[in-house]
């Protein structure tokens, strides 16, 4: 009589989603979790915007939903510098083909395969608890005063060696919240069971720690 094979399951992935506006302090806060607990790391809006540097390298339209759908379709997720696709005039770029539905689409699926990694995921961006992922264990939306947010983007642009004017700064966080909850197709909101992190006057030890408490829990609850 043959013993019946032994079936091993596979331990789910576990995601942590994290969402807010612009400078919140988000991925800075999603790279210490992500190394602290040894999982993947996406920063979702890099993928928007190596869709939009492919297209301007290719020279390419950037109004032209089907071709911009098809290069998003052939991202390599594993290729993203942040240093390069930081640079102002690829983010404008990438703000002009995020709306495209079509754009969306193919990138959510590539994000949600990319959750899928083991043993853990952080993903962190404008849609990922309501829209990405929304059965994540871990929801956070991270948050701040548009002034202070205005002021970390001046301070860093100013770090990079960058001509910045704070008064341009805050009008562009400003116009760039607007564009982002303003928008039909995935909207950035929190979701409803989202856990609210306002960083405004909090250093970045206190918001990680913040944040590990609510990982911790999670963790062992699952």
């Amino acid at each position: 009589m043959k013993d019946n094979p032994v079936v091993i399951e596979s331990k789910p992935s576990f995601t942590i989603a994290i969402d807010g506006p612009a400078a919140a302090g988000k991925g800075t806060l999603s790279r210490r979790i992500a190394e602290d607990y040894g999982f993947h790391h996406l920063d979702t809006g890099l993928t928007y915007r190596a869709t939009a540097k492919a297209l301007l390298d290719a020279g390419l339209p950037l109004d032209d939903e089907a071709v911009a759908e098809r290069v998003a379709l052939s991202l390599d997720l594993s290729g993203l510098d942040r240093e390069v696709l930081s640079r102002h005039e690829i983010g404008e770029a990438a703000s002009k083909i995020a709306v495209m539905p079509a754009v969306r689409r193919a990138l959510v699926e590539a994000q949600r395969r990319f959750a899928m990694k083991s043993p853990g995921t952080v993903l962190d961006g404008r849609d990922i608890g309501t829209v990405v992922c929304p059965q994540a264990p871990v929801k956070l939306y991270v948050t701040a005063s548009s002034e202070v947010r205005a002021r970390r983007r001046y301070d860093e642009m100013i770090a990079r060696g960058d001509a910045a004017d704070y008064a341009s700064v805050f009008e562009d966080v400003k116009r760039r919240d607007a564009r982002d909850m303003g928008r039909a197709d995935s909207p950035l909101k929190p979701a409803a069971d989202a856990h609210l992190l306002d960083t405004s006057e909090m250093s970045i030890e206190a918001a990680f720690q913040a944040a590990k408490t609510v990982v911790d829990a999670a963790l062992k609850a699952n």
